[in-house]
């Protein structure tokens, strides 16, 4: 195979050894300074860290092959600083999204950038076997030739499951992958590391790393840094969620949370795959059916207007192919419901606005490869 492991030592930089605190702290000031780069006294000030810290770990990461000078900078006094950047091609990840139709499978550098990509058809009830072959051929294709570092593999899909274990549950309308170890069986086919999570987690969670500096807001100007509180409402062939309290993804005590779809609103509403009826998910994708998105748009308003009540979110972010194919009805159709529930419950500056995701198609992909990613630089968890 023509890529490279190195999270065994003896073949390179450990990436995934490299996560302690500070360390991650610097990473993520050089990855945010972008090719500008930042000074190792900048650094220190930004971080709390002694100068003499600053200079141990960038020395490191110097040494490794991740960081980099990128120049010199005037100072106030003295001689001129040197500035450093990160060095994005240092290491890479694999994000790969597992629909139910369809498989993307993405490469993307330190900053998540990606720098390849691949998109095939997918039945996600072949059966196990044939998923993780027609998945690890995907990765191996995308890989080939590629001479790149690679951390491992995220991978993102339908819940519910254990994020924890890497063990899939009952996935809505393909109960035949309960208890199947996606994860250890992916790994020991690729012989890499992976991670499995929820493909709402999985795009929250790439959202929450870069999604200030992709342009995300809530009022006034856009700042560097991660989102704090948000829902990703992902409306594609299922319906489910991902929730962002204090800049975390919350997967909840069993890794369960954010199964979103599934909260009945209708107790004599139409029957759903999860098995109970009226759930958001059934009635959403039915009024799409029968081409009565604005109907979808208010349902998945009322059901985002239960998170903001309950959750005191900030944002409410849009995903999937079928909120892609009709975006303006369902953000004007999603926000009108929740500016008359801000408006019944009197709250003063208004209603919780609503946008859509960043990240287009390739969206959750690119989140699975933060499963990798975001670590390295404190945003995520092991």
């Amino acid at each position: 195979m023509a890529y490279v492991n190195r999270t065994n030592a003896e073949s390179g930089v450990n990436l995934l050894a490299l996560r302690s605190h500070n360390a991650a702290l610097v990473l993520d000031l050089l990855r945010t300074a972008g090719e500008g780069g930042i000074s190792r006294l900048e650094l220190a000030e930004r971080t709390g860290l002694t100068p003499q810290a600053v200079s141990k770990i960038t020395a490191r990461l110097r040494a490794d092959g991740l960081a980099a000078e990128a120049g010199r900078r005037a100072s106030t006094g003295g001689k001129p600083r040197t500035v450093l950047r990160l060095v994005p091609e240092a290491g890479h990840a694999v994000g790969l999204h597992l629909d139910r139709d369809e498989l993307t499978v993405v490469l993307c550098d330190l900053t998540g950038a990606v720098v390849a990509e691949r998109r095939v058809p997918l039945d996600l009830g072949a059966g196990a076997d044939a998923v993780v072959e027609s998945a690890a051929g995907e990765v191996e294709a995308l890989l080939t030739g590629a001479g790149v570092s690679v951390l491992g593999v995220g991978v993102a899909l339908p819940g519910p499951l254990d994020h924890s274990r890497g063990v899939l549950h009952r996935v809505t309308g393909f109960p035949e992958w309960d208890g199947f170890p996606l994860r250890d069986a992916l790994a020991g086919r690729l012989g890499v590391p992976v991670v499995v999570d929820k493909d709402t987690n999985a795009a929250a969670l790439g959202i929450a790393v870069v999604g200030r500096e992709s342009g995300i807001e809530k009022t006034g100007e856009v700042s560097p840094g991660p989102l704090e509180s948000f829902a990703y409402l992902h409306l594609g062939t299922g319906l489910g969620a991902g929730l962002v309290i204090g800049g975390g993804v919350h997967r909840g005590a069993r890794t369960g949370a954010g199964e979103f779809g599934h909260q009945v609103i209708q107790l004599d509403g139409p029957p759903c795959g999860c098995g109970n009826r009226g759930c958001i998910e059934a009635l959403c994708l039915a009024a799409v059916d029968r081409g009565a998105v604005g109907e979808a748009a208010r349902v998945l308003g009322v059901g985002a207007a239960n998170l903001v009540g309950l959750l005191d979110i900030d944002l409410v972010l849009l995903g999937g192919r079928t909120v892609a194919a009709h975006e303006e009805a369902f953000v004007r159709g999603v926000g009108a419901v929740l500016e008359e529930r801000a408006r019944l419950e009197g709250v003063d500056d208004g209603a919780i606005p609503v946008r859509v995701a960043p990240g287009g198609a390739r969206g959750v992909a690119e989140g699975a490869a933060q499963l990798l990613l975001a670590p390295l630089f404190g945003r995520g968890e092991d």
